[in-house]
């Protein structure tokens, strides 16, 4: 048994309330069993209990066993000393809070009943290989799937933001610095999202400004500080790499960049086609940070996908467009469509949501999440599995939404926070 099943027994309050008690005889009455808590803190907040005569409000902490309450060191916690009940499955332990009172709890084994817990079982032992609820998905309305797919987008989006509004703390609330570092990243394109992130801290925005009128002097910092321009058998004889590397060396030093560049090692080539290569990758995002002199504004505000996407569409210097990486020759294609489809998923779109959240306009969220929908659908292996089993799959908005919901829920088998797994749980049960 996991707590999550503990959860949604509390949340719907679905045992036996027969003379319900606490461990140590005071009766209970549930009047509101809270709202879930998301954030750090016991598991649902602003409940309302009558105990015997006396009514409380405060929170509820759940537990599959009372003794787990000091394993997750909540007796040190001050967070926990607004629980006004413990629910527990088994009773093991008394538990107390800071100030040495004991919390009341409620034991539910002797109360939840076995069709209940069969019912879960069969929900989460499904032998599955793409969700636990594949078989039982055809029973399940439309309606609900394609409400929770909406919630696991919006849910996915609002956590990019939570990132960028993060980011944009830290760099003193410097809109046009955090959208440099979200582009930076993102150009990463996952294989290497994580190396491009360090990148852009190890070349402040400042330096860049001052030279990206110069290509090769930009190209010059960005493939230096990356650690892709030191000598080896590839690169020997390239008169344009020697020139990069003759003006690094100059620009290192006038801005004391000495031991924060990357390392070559760093970066991730294998199994990546040619196109997809890291070099290749920031020679297209030197191009744009060279065109694009007002990044944040210019992704803030323009008006349509055609705007956006010409925002990308940069050609970049005449060396990299004939050349993978330092001194490989090879003719090298422009950023394609699906690529910059997945800048304005992963840049522009979470951009925009942090700022509406950072000036209070709600509203700006809706039109950030609509150019979503004017995306077309990404196709994967996981996103075509939950087309499969009838999930429509129509645009990128879906795309987004069925990742989230294979990520959140159904790979860790969250069912019972999923609308679709409480859907066929409820059913299970009536059937019964």
């Amino acid at each position: 048994m996991q707590e999550d099943f503990l959860h949604y027994v509390w949340q719907h309050q679905y045992f036996d309330k027969t003379n319900l008690r606490t461990t140590d005889g005071q009766l209970i009455t549930v009047l509101k069993p809270g709202y879930r808590n998301a954030d750090a803190g016991p598991d649902f907040l602003t409940a309302r209990l009558q105990l015997d005569e006396v009514e409380w409000s405060g929170a509820v902490e759940i537990h599959l066993k009372a003794s787990d309450w000091h394993r997750h060191q909540h007796q040190t916690d001050l967070k926990y000393d607004q629980v006004v009940l413990h629910v527990v499955f088994e009773a093991d332990q008394p538990v107390q809070r800071l100030d040495g009172s004991t919390v009341p709890a409620l034991a539910l084994a002797a109360r939840v009943g076995p069709d209940l817990l069969r019912a879960y079982h069969k929900l989460l032992e499904q032998p599955a290989t793409i969700l636990p609820c594949a078989a039982q998905l055809p029973a399940v309305p439309e309606i609900t799937r394609t409400s929770m797919v909406e919630r696991a987008l919006l849910e996915r989006v609002e956590l990019k933001a939570s990132v960028v509004a993060a980011l944009h703390q830290r760099l003193n609330d410097d809109w046009e610095a955090t959208t440099y570092h979200t582009l930076a990243a993102a150009f990463g394109f996952q294989k290497n999202s994580e190396p491009l992130t360090r990148l852009a801290k190890a070349l402040p925005l400042a330096v860049v400004r001052r030279h990206r009128h110069d290509l090769l002097q930009l190209e010059a910092l960005l493939f230096g500080q990356a650690g892709l321009l030191a000598e080896n058998e590839d690169s020997v004889g390239d008169e344009y790499i020697t020139i990069l590397r003759r003006e690094f060396d100059f620009l290192r030093h006038k801005y004391s960049l000495h031991g924060t560049a990357l390392a070559a090692h760093e970066w991730n080539f294998l199994r990546l086609r040619p196109a997809n290569f890291p070099s290749v990758r920031l020679a297209q995002l030197g191009a744009v940070l060279h065109a694009r002199p007002a990044l944040f504004d210019a992704l803030l505000t323009a008006a349509d996908l055609p705007t956006l996407t010409k925002f990308f569409q940069v050609p970049t210097s005449a060396y990299w467009r004939g050349h993978y990486r330092p001194g490989v020759a090879g003719k090298v294609p422009g950023l394609g469509k699906s690529s910059i489809h997945l800048l304005i998923t992963n840049v522009v779109v979470p951009l925009r949501v942090a700022y509406a959240r950072h000036i209070g306009q709600p509203e700006l969220v809706e039109s950030a999440l609509a150019l979503l929908s004017l995306l077309p659908a990404e196709h994967n292996h996981i996103t075509d599995n939950y087309a499969v089993l009838g999930f429509q799959h129509r645009n990128a908005a879906d795309s987004q939404g069925l990742l989230a919901l294979h990520r959140a829920y159904c790979a860790p088998r969250r069912c019972l926070h999923c609308a679709v797994g409480s859907r066929i749980l409820q059913r299970n049960l009536v059937e019964r």
